[in-house]
C-alpha cells in the first residue's frame, strides 16, 4: 500500500494547469480551488488539443480525464520537466493525491483515505463541515483579530514568548468532541475475531 506524505502548497503566483472538460465537475472544483489559492491558472478544456508546451513550465498539473494514454503522456512530461502531477483516480501516474477539503473561513482540514474508503472520507467531511459552522468561523476570525492586537502590544522579537502565551490563553476553552459509530457487520467482526483483526490474518 502506497502512503502519501500530506502537505499544503503555497501556489500564489505559480503556474498551475487543470486538464478537463468545461462541464467536468472535478475539473470545475479543482480550477476553483486553485484560483482561491492565488495560482496562475491555465484551464485546458480541449483535452484532445493539449500540447506539451501547455504544461512544460507548470508547477502543478491536475488531469481529471481517466484516460491512461493521456496520463502516461503527462507522467513522461512530468518526469522530464519536473512539475507536480495529479491524475484523478489514477494514482499510479501522479505524484500528488488530492485530499477532500473542509473549509471554514481561513481554516482548511484535509481528509484522505488513500482511496481505500471514500465513503468514510465523505462522512468525515460532512460531519466536520457541520461542526465548522458560522460560529466557528467567527471564533477563528476573532482569534485572528486578537493575534493582531497582541502583536501590536508586544512587537519586539524578545516578546515572542509573551505573544505565544497570550494566544494559547486566548484559545483555552475551545474543545472538539469526536465520536465514531460503526456498522453492525464491523461490530460482529470484532466479536468474532477479537480486538485486532490484523492478528487473525
Amino acid at each position: 500500500m502506497r502512503v502519501f506524505y500530506p502537505v499544503s502548497l503555497n501556489l500564489a503566483g505559480r503556474r498551475c494547469v487543470v486538464i478537463g472538460a468545461a462541464d467536468d465537475r472535478e475539473a470545475i472544483e479543482k480550477a476553483q480551488a486553485l484560483r482561491e489559492s492565488g495560482a496562475d491558472l491555465l484551464w485546458i478544456t480541449d483535452v484532445p488539443g493539449l500540447r506539451d508546451g501547455d504544461v512544460c513550465d507548470a508547477f502543478f498539473v491536475i488531469s481529471t480525464p481517466q484516460d491512461e494514454i493521456l496520463s502516461a503522456r503527462l507522467r513522461a512530461l512530468a518526469d522530464r520537466h519536473r512539475f507536480l502531477l495529479c491524475c484523478i483516480d489514477q494514482p499510479a501516474y501522479g505524484f500528488v493525491a488530492m485530499a477532500s477539503i473542509v473549509k471554514a473561513g481561513p481554516v482548511r482540514v484535509a481528509i484522505s483515505t488513500a482511496g481505500l474508503a471514500p465513503r468514510v472520507g465523505k462522512v468525515l467531511k460532512e460531519s466536520l463541515a457541520q461542526a465548522m459552522d458560522t460560529l466557528f468561523e467567527r471564533f477563528v476570525d476573532c482569534l485572528a483579530t486578537q493575534r493582531q492586537r497582541v502583536h501590536r502590544a508586544h512587537p519586539s522579537p524578545d516578546e515572542s514568548g509573551v505573544r505565544r502565551r497570550a494566544m494559547i490563553d486566548a484559545a483555552k476553552g475551545f474543545e472538539a468532541d469526536v465520536v465514531f459509530r460503526y456498522p453492525t457487520w464491523f461490530e460482529e467482526e470484532l466479536r468474532r475475531c477479537g480486538p485486532s483483526i490484523d492478528e487473525q490474518r
